[in-house]
């Protein structure tokens, strides 16, 4: 079966990761769109095309747009490998479900069933399969990043966040796991009086990576926060860290 097909799904109803936030909503995101993770950010995506393409989460039987799901790529040895950015040659099936729900599902043998029925003959699911996708995410979101701050769409250092924040000018505000909490709530505060949204509860969105790690993922020293300038990177980033925290099985606030 091609990556065209649609596959039979084996299991109930799950949800599927969301292609990002809103302006208004919880957190400062400003528009869907389809993520494009390629060697540097590209235009901003049309309204149809790559990201309308529906495919099957092999888990959940339910249909999503490919760029809210996860490819597994099938190698010629048998076994199947994560291809987030979904640009592995061959055959592939999708996913879009939570790493718990994977790692059930690879446990209790269904997974493999499932890719066997998809490919048409037996595959090898790793069983450490759930590690590699979290990892895999966390690197591709973290190059997003890395791309839109050397495109100069992306905004470091808490005083130069605010006055762009309290401008109205931010459109995705970013938060590192470890940041301190009164930090975090005066750029907070910036977002919602820039967007004229006090007394509402919009808020940065707190990812799953240390002040260590952002830093390093920037080449900047000392990111604990950060906000995107530009809708298209501020859409791009936020499907990416999106996809990455939905698996994980963190799709709130702080």
């Amino acid at each position: 079966m091609s990556d065209n097909e649609q596959p039979q799904g084996i299991s109930g109803q799950i949800p599927l990761p969301p292609a990002g936030g809103a302006r208004g909503g919880r957190t400062a995101s400003v528009s869907d769109a389809a993520s494009s993770e390629g060697d540097s950010p590209p235009p901003t995506p049309p309204a149809s095309g790559r990201g309308d393409s529906e495919r099957t989460c092999v888990v959940s039987g339910r249909k999503a747009s490919r760029d809210n799901l996860i490819r597994l790529a099938l190698a010629p040895d048998g076994t199947v490998h994560p291809d987030v950015r979904a640009k592995a040659p061959g055959r592939g099936a999708w996913i879009g479900v939570d790493r718990a729900t994977l790692e059930e599902a690879i446990t209790k043998g269904k997974l493999a069933k499932a890719l066997s029925r998809t490919f048409k003959h037996a595959v090898q699911v790793p069983a450490d399969l759930a590690d590699q996708i979290e990892k895999a995410l966390e690197r591709a979101a973290l190059d997003r990043l890395g791309l839109e701050a050397r495109a100069g769409d992306l905004l470091t250092g808490s005083e130069r966040i605010i006055d762009a924040a309290r401008k109205g000018t931010v459109e995705l505000l970013v938060h590192a796991r470890d940041a301190a909490a009164d930090g975090t709530r005066k750029l907070d505060q910036a977002l919602r009086v820039g967007l004229g949204a006090e007394g509402e509860d919009l808020r940065g969105l707190v990812i799953p990576a240390s002040r260590a790690i952002l830093s390093m993922a920037l080449g900047r020293e000392n990111v604990v926060h950060l906000a995107l300038v530009a809708p298209a990177a501020a859409a791009r980033v936020s499907q990416a860290l999106g996809r990455w925290r939905e698996f994980i099985g963190r799709d709130d606030g702080p």
